[in-house]
């Protein structure tokens, strides 16, 4: 039997599969992956440990006007291990004085977003609404979720509600009158693809002598690595090393929303097929590094890596991975690259620039919520030296 719950203007579903099909049809939303079952299911259903719900959103006629995907996740402050972690240790010292922060239990905060990927991949609304009034319906929504005590019986401490780009302030802003903090953290690293370029030659013909001198010594570097796709039919054949590889690199993230299960790597290529990427590289048929992606309409969304690092200077496993997510765009004439967070003046050296991506947060209850702005006023990204590593400043992008 489907779970559905209603609230005024909103439906609240506990899976993607409780959804009826004539909502995604009147919401017309699927075309973007990130708001497609096939992709949502095959991520909620290998990531127990994280509490999925779905809001759909109608007018006074009940016609659906927005999808909004939440996750709440078991967040540890121990984790935060970057330029963060000052601003936490005083959070925590606060918390503990005025018993709102446990030394033995995370914080749960409920997550309006993509928990796995940077940028606008959680909230959907259709075209033709006041997207104002929307973002504010959402925030309501979400506060009668966690107040219903009968189907959402555990305690929330913040909320948040990300990654929102700079066109879309105007919009996300709304959340400020409902107490909510902004802040930015890394940017997302974006590249545009140049629609004249029909192989990798080309790129390096863009580049300047220095940096085309870079990507030929690495590319030189890692000749020797053999490089395979890696699909639904022999993917068990490499699952455990990929989750090793996985972990080096994860654990060097100075913050993680939350783990990501690469036993989701099955199902995401079963259900995405093509448009779902991942290549590895072996040396001496040791799988050493990794590279997944997804293609969502013209974009490839550089999705996680992992290398074994005592390769990686010797073979410049990380710089291949970059220059390949590269040619697979050319190749597949895609228009813009989705680099992600973190290493972003490696990734300005390849031709990405930053994206500033906003969040939204708010402690449930006022008083910490308060004092957590001082905190958050005090966030800012960490500096890089951006590189220009193009002749022309300006790319030719597709119309």
């Amino acid at each position: 039997m489907k779970f559905c719950k209603k609230v005024h203007n909103a439906n609240y579903y506990r899976t993607v599969e409780d959804i009826p099909d004539n909502i995604w049809k009147e919401l017309n939303c699927t075309g973007n992956l990130y708001f497609n079952p096939s992709y949502l299911s095959a991520i909620a259903n290998h990531h127990k440990k994280i509490d999925f719900w779905y809001v759909v959103l109608f007018d006074d006629h009940y016609n659906p006007i927005a999808f909004a995907t939440i996750q709440v996740v078991n967040f540890y402050l121990e984790n935060v291990q970057n330029e963060l972690q000052s601003i936490v240790d005083k959070i925590k010292k606060i918390g503990r004085k005025l018993h709102l922060i446990s030394d033995r239990k995370p914080l749960k905060i409920l997550t309006c977003g993509n928990t796995f990927v940077s940028g606008e991949h959680g909230i959907f609304i259709k075209e033709g609404q006041n997207k104002q009034k929307v973002i504010k319906q959402i925030s309501k929504s979400v506060l009668q979720l966690v107040n219903d005590k009968a189907h959402f019986n555990y305690r929330i401490h913040g909320f948040m509600l990300k990654d929102f780009v700079k066109e879309s302030l105007f919009i996300s802003d709304e959340l400020l009158e409902y107490n909510y903090h902004s802040f930015n953290v890394e940017p997302n690293m974006l590249m545009q693809i140049d629609k004249d370029w029909s192989d990798f030659n080309d790129y390096l013909g863009a580049m300047k002598t220095k940096f085309r001198v870079k990507a030929k010594k690495a590319m030189e570097r890692s000749f020797t690595l053999k490089t395979i796709d890696i699909n639904e039919y022999n993917i068990n054949i490499y699952l455990e090393d990929l989750s090793k590889l996985y972990k080096n690199v994860s654990s060097k993230a100075g913050f993680n929303l939350g783990v990501f299960n690469l036993y989701s790597y099955k199902a995401l290529k079963e259900n995405l097929q093509q448009n779902y990427i991942i290549k590895g590289y072996l040396l001496n048929g040791k799988l050493i590094g990794f590279l997944s992606g997804i293609i969502n309409q013209l974009n490839l969304d550089a999705h996680f890596v992992g290398i074994d690092y005592t390769y990686n200077r010797e073979f410049a496993i990380y710089q291949r991975m970059l220059y390949d997510y590269i040619s697979i765009a050319i190749y597949h004439k895609l228009s813009q690259i989705n680099f992600g967070r973190t290493a972003s003046e490696i990734k300005s050296s390849v031709g990405a620039e930053p994206q500033d991506l906003t969040i939204y947060f708010r402690h449930k209850n006022s008083i910490p919520n308060k004092i957590l702005k001082y905190f958050i006023d005090k966030i800012q990204p960490t500096p890089f030296q951006q590189k220009h590593p193009f002749k022309a400043k300006n790319l030719v992008k597709p119309n």
